[in-house]
């Protein structure tokens, strides 16, 4: 299976280097996009995101991993593919925000997220904003945190959280499928347990494609 993985905000494809070495493993064909949100707009880097799919989709049959930002980022660029570019096979999103996320409501007037976060930091706390990226209408699964962290714990009150997201903050009534792991928000992509639940669906996938 073909594979391309997008980053969250904040961090590198290094980021994921043990997942992305475990699907390797596995047989699997990786790709990454990589960003810096101080420099960057979020349709700037949406539009290289898909151009990068569209490339993938003429190879074969593929996958899309995203965390955080990166799940957004890829949403993104499936709106504005063409209609004759073959879709993903499923949609993978790693503590992935839907509705606005209250650290970066709390955070967005701040000089230094404003500096670090750029367009996106302002995106990440905009209701209006992300209410323009739809779900797209491909399998998905959304793999969220539970482990919460000492210094954001205060933000989510009794909210299950992963220290940067609330799982409600990920959740959507288009997503059905909703995986939910003891793992802190950093950490997502590099997760044994969040690897093994996206190599099992993959080779699920797979064993559909071989029946058809």
């Amino acid at each position: 299976m073909l594979i391309l993985f997008v980053h969250g905000m904040g961090r590198t494809p290094i980021s994921a280097t043990p997942m992305l070495w475990r699907l390797r493993r596995h047989g699997h064909s990786v790709d990454v996009v990589g960003y810096f949100t101080g420099t960057e707009t979020f349709a700037e880097i949406a539009n290289r995101v898909s151009l990068k799919i569209q490339e993938m989709a003429e190879k074969g049959e593929y996958v899309l991993i995203g965390h955080s930002l990166g799940g957004l980022m890829l949403r993104a660029a499936l709106q504005n593919m063409p209609k004759n570019i073959r879709s993903p096979k499923h949609l993978f999103l790693l503590g992935s925000p839907v509705s606005p996320a209250r650290l970066a409501q709390k955070s967005q007037h701040e000089l230094g997220f404003q500096l670090v976060s750029g367009d996106c930091g302002q995106l990440l706390a905009s209701a209006a904003r992300l209410s323009k990226i739809p779900m797209p209408s491909i399998p998905k699964t959304a793999i969220v945190g539970t482990r919460s962290f000492p210094l954001t714990k205060k933000y989510f009150l009794e909210d299950e959280n992963d220290g940067v997201v609330s799982v409600s903050e990920c959740a959507h009534q288009d997503i059905s499928e909703v995986i939910k792991v003891p793992v802190v928000h950093t950490f997502l992509p590099s997760s044994r347990k969040v690897s093994r639940v996206i190599v099992d669906k993959i080779s699920d996938i797979q064993s559909g494609l071989t029946i058809q």
